[in-house]
């Protein structure tokens, strides 16, 4: 038996007027001659950020949800260069540690997935140095809302640059020019066009790098259709964190448009997945990559709530 959790990315389509991600753009901040109202503002953005952030959080505990994507928008240009002397760690305290607070009394996984610019085998120093300040930004946020921020944050390796192998072994090199804090948030994700699980699981293992085993992007990506043979490995990558293991469950959108999510998760393909690995880890956090978001969480739930082969724990945990 494995235990799994369902968690759903970032937005609510059932809680209204919650965003996460409101932002300020940098016209309009430059645009405050008053710097200190300027600031005002960005703070302000922000603190209405984290309590969406805590609202959704008590959705999900209503709703038996413990895995949860948090946006990495929320502080508005935290990581621009004209802001590097904003404080925003100390300025937004206390309404982060309500925050992290709330997730660890009810026993909430939380993590964050930084934007597809964050690339650590780029061959350019300036794009790497951008990657590593935005890597802090989040691990900023995490110790801020008093979280172990090991192995919470995932990325994609990242660009091929004419030539993949050169491109693997430069994420090698520049891993090494990361302190060991910042590699220590670090998870890595197959992706849906270059870099296959049997790429990852390169880097992985020999970095000592947690594989996100996303199985939409198996199907659009791989040298082998056959995602068990993989599988074991996967499981090995996660030896070296406190965390359990961790996947990405999403549909195509349709056949034209195959590495588009979908707005829902089809529940035979998701099972199909779920009866090859019970029993081969104790737990298993299933995050929900759908356009519908939590709607596309309820509706899994209750598609699977038919299958009497799954015991059911809390809203969206479950033993099968």
């Amino acid at each position: 038996m494995t235990l799994f959790r369902l968690g759903y990315v970032s937005m609510s389509v059932q809680v209204k007027n919650c965003s996460p991600s409101q932002t300020v753009t940098w016209k309009t901040f430059s645009s405050i001659s008053d710097r200190d109202a300027a600031l005002g503002k960005l703070r302000s953005v922000a603190l209405s950020n984290i309590e969406n952030c805590l609202r959704l959080l008590k959705h999900n505990r209503a709703s038996g949800i413990k895995f949860f994507r948090m946006s990495s928008r929320i502080i508005p240009l935290a990581t621009h260069e004209e802001l590097a002397d904003w404080d925003y760690k100390a300025d937004l305290a206390p309404a982060f540690k309500e925050l992290g607070n709330y997730a660890r009394k009810h026993r909430m996984r939380i993590g964050f997935h930084p934007d597809h610019f964050v690339v650590l085998n780029t061959p350019k120093t300036e794009v790497l140095k951008q990657s590593i300040y935005n890597l802090v930004y989040h691990y900023n946020m995490l110790t801020a809302m008093g979280e172990d921020p090991s192995h919470k944050c995932v990325l994609h390796v990242g660009g091929s640059y004419g030539n993949k192998e050169a491109a693997l072994e430069r994420f090698i090199e520049n891993w090494g020019k990361i302190s060991p804090r910042i590699q220590n948030t670090i998870i890595l994700e197959n992706d849906d066009k270059t870099y296959n699980v049997e790429d990852v699981l390169y880097l992985s293992e020999k970095l000592e790098i947690p594989h996100v085993f996303d199985f939409h992007h198996h199907a659009a990506n791989h040298r082998d259709a056959d995602w068990t043979q993989y599988w074991e490995r996967i499981v090995n990558t996660w030896k070296h964190s406190r965390n359990p293991v961790k996947m990405h469950i999403s549909s195509p959108k349709s056949e034209n448009q195959f590495r588009h999510h979908a707005d829902y998760v089809d529940p035979e393909m998701f099972k199909t997945f779920l009866k090859e690995v019970s029993g081969t880890t104790p737990r298993i956090d299933c995050m929900i990559e759908a356009k519908q978001k939590d709607a596309a969480l309820f509706k899994l739930v209750k598609e699977l709530k038919k299958d009497p082969d799954i015991t059911w724990h809390e809203g969206a945990v479950f033993e099968i």
